[in-house]
C-alpha cells in the first residue's frame, strides 16, 4: 500500500479561520427559493411558508453568511420590488434565467429566514441595469434606523430595527457578456469606486466587495482584476473569486486534483492585487470573497435545462438541479481544504448554492427534503474547522492527470483551536484504485487521541442519494484512524475524503 507522510505543527497557521469561509449563496433561480426553502402548502411548513425540513438541513450544514439575491438575477433586479405587502408586489421577467419572478419572497421575508437559520445577509446590488443612487436607496431602506422616507418606508413594511447589513457585494460577474449591463473593466472599475465611496458616505464601516473576472479561464483574467481594482482599491474591503468545476470527457484523474486549479487561481488574485497595492502605495489590503464555488455540470443546463422561448416564461422551473457523486462529494471536501490552505487572504466564501439548484440540500414538492453526497464534507469542515488553520508538510506519491501535470494523490491542511486544545485534518485521496496509508506527525500537539474521524467514500464513485434512495451515501466511521506516541495514522480508501478531530 502506498504510503503518505505528513507533519502537523501549529507554529505553520496560515490564519485564522473565519466563520465566512462556510458561506453559502441563494439566488433567485430555478427551484431554489420557490419549492426550495419556501413552499406555503408543504406539511413542515412554517408560518411563513418556510419549509422546516430544510431550515434543519440548513442548520446542519453549517453556512455563516449567505450572499443573496444573485448572482445572474440581481443584474436586472429591481429592489423595490422584493418589499411592502406581498399582494402589491409586481411580477417580473428574470432574463437571466428566462423565468417569471412572483417576488412573493423578498428582502424582508429572506432576513426572516436567515434568523430561521442562523445566518447573516450578505447583499448584492444591481450594478448591471441600475447604479449609485438604487444602490443607495437600498442601502438606506435596509440599514438607517429611522427618520428618512426609506428607512420609514421600512418600518412601515414591519421591521422597526435595520436589518444592518455589513457585507455588501458590488454587482455580479460584470466581466460576463451574458451579464445584463455587461461592461469594460474601466467602465465598471469607475461606477464600482463611485458606488463604494457613496455607500461609504452613508456609513463607512460597511464592507465591500468589488467583482473580479467570473472565472479564471476568462480572456479578462488578470487584467480585469488588475483595472478594477486601479479603480476602487481604496474603496473595497475584497474582490470576488468565482469557480465551478466538473469532470470532462471521462477525465476522472483531473477532475479529482481541481484544488489545484483553486490554489493557483486563488494565488494569482492575491499577486494581482498585492501588485496593485504596491503600485499604488497603499497602506490597506484587498482580501478574497470566493463568493461562488462548488461542482457544476454546466453543459446539462446549455443542452437540456435552458429555457429559449419567447412565450415561455415559467415560475420555479427546475433549473441547475445536478444530482451529486461521491467523486463530486470528494472534490467538494478537497476545493474546501484549497480555502482553509489560503485562509491568510480568503476572507469570506460562498458554496453556490443551498436548496435544489447545484446543491447540497434537494426537496421535492409536497415531500421530503435530503442531503446530497456534498452535503458532507461542507457541514462536517464548518463543524470541526476551529481556530487557525495550519499548513502540513505533505510527502506524497504523485500520480499524472492530463490538466494539472503530476500532482499529489494526497491534499491535506489541519486546524488547531490552541484555547479548546482541539485540532482537526482534512485529508483526500484522489488516487482512483489505490487505498495509502498516511501517518501524520503530530507530536507538536502534546499527547492527543482521536476523538472522531470520518471517511466519505463508495466502492461505486458515481453512487449519488436521490429522491428513490435518500441515503445510499453517507459518510461512515474510519476505524482506522488512531494517535499514539505524536503520530496519527489512518488508512484512506480510494477517491475519498476524511476529516479527523484530534484532543
Amino acid at each position: 500500500m502506498p504510503t503518505a507522510r505528513l507533519a502537523l505543527d501549529p507554529a505553520f497557521a496560515i490564519g485564522p479561520v473565519r466563520r465566512r469561509l462556510f458561506g453559502g449563496f441563494v439566488e433567485h433561480l430555478g427551484r431554489h427559493v420557490y419549492d426550495g426553502i419556501h413552499e406555503p402548502g408543504h406539511p413542515t411548513a412554517d408560518a411563513e411558508g418556510f419549509r422546516r425540513d430544510v431550515i434543519d438541513l440548513v442548520t446542519e450544514l453549517g453556512v455563516s453568511t449567505i450572499r443573496y439575491p444573485g448572482g445572474n438575477f440581481v443584474s436586472g433586479f429591481r429592489w423595490e420590488d422584493s418589499v411592502g405587502p406581498v399582494a402589491d408586489r409586481p411580477r417580473r421577467l428574470d432574463l437571466a434565467w428566462h423565468s417569471t419572478e412572483t417576488n412573493e419572497v423578498g428582502l424582508h421575508e429572506f432576513s426572516s429566514w436567515l434568523e430561521k437559520v442562523g445566518s447573516d445577509l450578505m447583499l448584492a446590488v444591481n450594478l448591471g441595469t441600475r447604479g449609485t443612487q438604487e444602490a443607495l436607496d437600498l442601502l438606506e431602506y435596509a440599514n438607517i434606523r429611522g427618520g428618512t422616507t426609506l428607512s420609514d418606508q421600512r418600518i412601515a413594511n414591519g421591521r422597526t430595527e435595520p436589518f444592518d447589513v455589513r457585507m455588501w457585494c458590488l454587482g455580479n460577474e460584470m466581466d460576463g457578456p451574458w451579464q445584463l449591463g455587461h461592461r469594460s473593466a474601466e467602465d465598471y472599475g469607475k461606477l464600482a469606486s463611485q458606488t463604494a465611496k457613496g455607500m461609504r458616505q452613508l456609513d463607512p464601516s460597511l464592507e465591500l466587495v468589488v467583482c473580479g473576472s467570473s472565472g479564471a479561464g476568462m480572456p479578462t483574467f488578470g487584467e480585469w482584476e488588475r483595472v478594477v481594482l486601479t479603480h476602487t482599491y481604496e474603496d473595497v474591503d475584497y474582490i470576488s473569486c468565482h469557480a465551478y468545476y466538473a469532470e470532462k470527457d471521462g477525465d476522472l484523474d483531473s477532475f479529482l486534483a481541481s484544488g489545484v486549479d483553486m490554489d493557483g487561481f486563488i494565488e494569482a488574485v492575491v499577486a494581482t492585487a498585492d501588485h496593485v497595492r504596491a503600485v499604488t502605495r497603499s497602506e490597506k489590503r484587498v482580501d478574497i470573497s470566493f463568493d461562488e464555488w462548488n461542482v457544476w455540470y454546466i453543459d446539462r443546463f446549455e443542452g437540456v435545462d435552458k429555457i429559449t422561448g419567447i412565450d415561455d416564461w415559467p415560475i420555479a422551473p427546475r433549473l441547475l438541479e445536478d444530482v451529486y457523486s461521491v467523486a463530486d462529494a470528494v472534490v467538494v471536501g478537497g476545493l474546501l481544504i484549497s480555502l482553509l490552505k489560503h485562509a491568510d487572504r480568503v476572507a469570506s466564501a460562498s458554496l453556490a448554492q443551498l436548496v435544489n439548484v447545484i446543491a447540497p440540500i434537494m426537496t421535492e414538492p409536497g415531500g421530503p427534503a435530503w442531503r446530497q453526497t456534498t452535503f458532507f464534507p461542507f457541514a462536517i469542515t464548518s463543524r470541526l474547522a476551529q481556530g487557525e488553520a495550519v499548513r502540513l508538510t505533505i510527502d506524497s506519491p504523485t500520480h499524472p492527470t492530463a490538466r494539472y501535470g503530476d500532482v499529489p494523490l494526497v491534499d491535506a491542511v489541519a486546524t488547531h483551536d490552541a484555547e479548546a486544545g482541539r485540532s482537526a485534518v482534512f485529508l483526500v485521496n484522489r488516487s482512483r484504485t489505490e487505498p495509502l496509508e498516511v501517518t501524520v506527525d503530530v507530536s507538536a500537539l502534546g499527547d492527543v487521541t482521536v476523538l472522531e474521524a470520518h471517511t466519505l467514500s463508495d466502492e461505486d464513485v458515481y453512487a449519488a442519494n436521490t429522491l428513490d434512495d435518500r441515503e445510499r451515501v453517507a459518510p461512515h466511521e474510519n476505524t482506522s484512524a488512531t494517535a499514539a506516541d505524536g503520530v496519527l495514522t489512518v488508512t484512506l480508501p480510494p477517491v475519498s475524503w476524511s476529516a479527523i478531530a484530534l484532543g
